[in-house]
This record gives structure tokens, C-alpha cells and sequence, in this order.
């Protein structure tokens, strides 16, 4: 397996109209903004995707998408083992819109963090949770370092167990109004 072909912003932006787009965030996260013309397909739901996107890279090049290039890429490598060439966007929407480049902003999407944010703060909270009760039941210092470990785990199979559950929260998920997972493949299939 070959790594995937990271695009820059500026790049990816002089050849959006060739790319079908395709954002791997959490719902929440993808309404919140998105690259224009993106569509939605979480990367915990990717694997049921897969025919319909193999369609849609017959058709012209896929462009996938994240926060910060982490999920896109994992979303690439996955493509990959099922014989799809997609391309990454190095940095994701973050740098997307860094360089000036504007998001599409569904009506009816709110501003929810990114899932590294939402990470970064259950697990620091969960450790300092866990040593402040650990002053009187010292054996809740085990949940500090239960989350160090899954940290550490996470860091070595660049995959985020945390998240995961994350994003199966009410604000993770899409408002009423967004395209549901089955429109989003008979679209890619067309």
C-alpha cells in the first residue's frame, strides 16, 4: 500500500470542480463547515461506503477531507486497500480555511469543535478527574492512567477509540436538514 497524494489547499482548490469531495468528519463537525461540494461520510461509516465510492472514482478523482489531515489520510489508506486512489487534503479544512478559502456553512449547523479539540478535553479531563478523587480513593488514579494508556495506543495505531465514542454525541451529530448516509451513496453512485 502507497501512501496517499496529500494536496495542498491551493492546490486542491485550483482543481476542486475535477474532484468529488468527500469530508470523513463527524456530522456535527461537517455541518459546522465544509469544503465546498463535499459530501459526508464519516470515517467510522466509511467501510459501507466503499461500492459507491469505487463508482464515483471510476467517474473522476476523489478528494477526502477531514479537520487536520489525520482522518483523511487513515480514510485514504482505507480506500486504498480496496483498490480506490483517493487524495488527501494536507491540513484539511483547517488550513483550507487558513489560506482563505471559504466553507460551505449548511443552514441549521452550528459551531462544533473539531474531534481533536473534543479529545483533547475529555481526556485531560478525565485525568485530572481521576487524580483529584485519587487524593481520597487513591484506586481512581487508575482511571488517569487508563487514559494515558488509550492515549499512547491511539498514538502508535493512529487510530482514536475516544473519538469514536465522541462522535456518536447529540452535537456530533448532523441537524435535521443534512443529507443522511444512504442519499450521499445513491449520489455517488449517479
Amino acid at each position: 500500500m502507497t501512501s496517499p497524494v496529500s494536496l495542498s489547499p491551493a492546490q486542491a482548490a485550483a482543481r476542486l470542480a475535477e474532484f468529488t469531495v468527500i469530508d470523513v468528519r463527524a456530522p456535527g463537525e461537517y455541518a459546522s463547515g465544509h469544503v465546498p461540494g463535499a459530501l459526508n461520510i464519516p470515517l467510522d461509516r466509511l467501510s459501507e461506503a466503499v461500492p459507491a465510492l469505487k463508482s464515483a472514482s471510476a467517474r473522476g478523482d476523489l478528494l477526502v477531507v477531514c479537520a487536520s489531515g489525520v482522518r483523511s489520510t487513515r480514510a485514504c489508506d482505507i480506500l486504498s486497500a480496496a483498490d480506490i486512489d483517493a487524495a488527501t487534503l494536507s491540513g484539511g479544512t483547517s488550513a483550507w480555511e487558513g489560506e482563505g478559502h471559504g466553507l460551505d456553512r449548511p443552514e441549521g449547523g452550528g459551531a462544533t469543535w473539531p474531534m481533536e479539540r473534543q479529545v483533547r478535553l475529555a481526556a485531560g479531563s478525565l485525568v485530572v478527574a481521576g487524580l483529584l478523587v485519587g487524593v481520597r480513593r487513591p484506586a481512581a488514579r487508575w482511571l488517569s492512567a487508563g487514559i494515558g494508556a488509550g492515549l499512547v495506543f491511539s498514538a502508535v495505531t493512529n487510530t482514536c477509540g475516544m473519538a469514536a465514542v465522541l462522535a456518536k454525541l447529540p452535537h456530533n451529530r448532523a441537524p435535521r436538514s443534512a443529507a443522511n448516509l444512504n442519499a450521499t451513496l445513491d449520489a455517488l453512485q449517479g
